[in-house]
């Protein structure tokens, strides 16, 4: 694409060079810039990408956007006041504006966003819509899976993710937007036909610093959209959000306690299910899905909240609902052929814990041991809570590592145990997490529930900025194959 077009309609400080040159594609990575490239120097937390200028004009780059002072090279230089905002906008351009060829739904929130998802696309695969989805468990295109960094990519990721869904006939994109995404404008330059507000706990105030702030930068979802707006009304949050945005554009509300326009009623809970009556406007229709828990719930009403808003028949809201067998690292049922239970669950906050937890306590017959830690270079005001609330309920807790980065997991863990100590229960300290779930199932007893928390779907462990293979679910296989009798 010409240069020209990628950087019109934006406001930069200096263009100095051809701008009449044709570009081969957009990176902000020097290592993969090849000749006729722009280069992208984005300043991040930990690497500004300044610093590669030299890197990426040797290896092609013929065009290169900066923060800073123009360097002396035969090349363009496009000089702008901030280049993370500058990548949003040129990447737009330079795919063709991809969000606005499909439709568009974004869903913010700290829990519930990845399970409201694949409820929602296994939804929009009864009407036989392909869909895309862009979030915590990586991006869908159809049935092709691809791995990403963030929840919500950087804007150059997220535009080209969606340029290969609608060259692949996605129609809809379901997009995971995350606080850090919206604060960060990484989607400024898009915008969305429908939002989903799930709920709000605490979380990432290592970066946010308050509640209110965090909250602020949720609800910039709900200044982009065309369409409609779906909020979860029993949610504090949810009520400002709504009472702030209510005159915007058409509004959805859904939830347990408050009068919602589409709610759940009858709820019945099992150990692998839970049924409600789903409330769909003026219909009503029983449905069964295979995750428990009211979270279960609240992630179901999402989905077929979003699926009225698309005009979808109740009846495929019900088959989509039910079809889906769960998803991978949501209170996932891992297999054991014993007398006791193992379940791998996401749950990183305290927030997160009580719900999986209170879903434990309806059914477990016999200990429930909690095996946890808490993220590295993340918020350290939440690690004594999760301690204290996970101590409530489990007869064990064993307090581990997860994801320390570059803190020192013994810190960590030394933080999580402030909280544990305070509940009295039974505790241990290991710091390797393997040895921890190995140490968990050689002393499971009958009736027991193992419930494994913090990574979920994730297939890794990071230290000290080395991603390190990690499968839970794996470990717990092979331990009970290489135990069997």
């Amino acid at each position: 694409m010409n240069l020209e077009q990628i950087i019109k309609d934006y406001k930069f400080n200096s263009v100095d060079g051809k701008k009449n040159i044709d570009i081969k594609k957009i990176e902000n990575d020097s290592r993969l810039v090849e000749k006729g490239d722009m280069f992208i120097a984005e300043k991040g937390y930990t690497v500004d990408g300044h610093e590669y200028i030299e890197d990426a004009i040797s290896n092609g780059a013929i065009a290169v956007v900066t923060e800073k002072e123009i360097l002396d090279h035969d090349i363009t230089w496009i000089q702008v006041e901030n280049s993370v905002e500058a990548m949003a906008k040129f990447s737009s351009n330079f795919y063709q504006r991809p969000w606005e060829k499909m439709n568009m739904i974004g869903i913010t929130g700290t829990n519930g966003k990845t399970s409201t998802s694949y409820f929602l696309k296994s939804i929009f695969d009864q009407s036989s819509k392909k869909t895309g989805i862009i979030g915590t468990n990586g991006a869908l295109v159809g049935d092709e899976h691809i791995n990403i960094n963030n929840t919500t990519p950087n804007s150059l990721t997220t535009h080209r993710l969606l340029d290969h869904m609608y060259k692949e006939g996605v129609d809809k994109c379901i997009m995971e937007v995350s606080s850090h995404a919206l604060d960060l404008e990484r989607v400024k330059y898009m915008e969305f036909d429908t939002g989903l507000f799930t709920n709000i706990s605490k979380d990432h105030l290592d970066y946010h610093g308050t509640m209110e702030n965090y909250f602020r930068a949720k609800a910039k979802l709900f200044e982009k959209t065309k369409k409609y707006n779906i909020i979860n009304i029993d949610d504090p949050y949810g009520k400002k959000i709504l009472a702030e945005i209510k005159s915007k554009v058409p509004t959805i509300t859904y939830g347990i306690k408050e009068r919602a326009d589409i709610r759940a009623t009858n709820i019945e809970h099992g150990l692998s299910f839970i049924k409600f009556d789903l409330n769909f406007k003026e219909d009503m229709v029983r449905i069964k899905i295979n995750t428990p828990g009211e979270f279960s719930v609240y992630n179901a009403l999402a989905a077929a909240s979003l699926a009225y808003a698309s005009n979808i028949e109740l009846g495929q809201v019900k088959k989509g609902l039910e079809s889906l067998k769960g998803v991978r690292g949501r209170f996932e049922l891992v297999p054991t052929a014993r007398d006791y239970n193992v379940i791998i669950d996401f749950a990183h906050t305290a927030d997160g814990l009580e719900k999986v937890l209170r879903v434990i306590d309806e059914f477990a017959k016999g200990r429930k041991i909690v095996l946890f830690g808490a993220g590295g270079n993340r918020d350290k005001t939440k690690r004594p809570e999760m301690g204290e609330t996970v101590a409530k309920h489990a007869d064990l807790s064993i307090v581990t590592s997860d994801n320390p980065r570059d803190e020192d997991p013994e810190m960590i863990i030394d933080d999580v145990l402030k909280g544990t100590k305070l509940s009295g229960g039974e505790f241990v300290k290991i710091v390797d997490r393997k040895e921890a779930i190995i140490y968990a199932l050689e002393n499971a007893e009958k009736n027991d529930i193992i419930l494994l928390a913090g990574k979920g779907h994730e297939l890794y462990t990071m230290i000290k900025g080395e991603k390190i293979p990690f499968d839970e679910r794996q470990i717990v296989l092979d331990y009970l194959k290489k135990t069997s009798y």
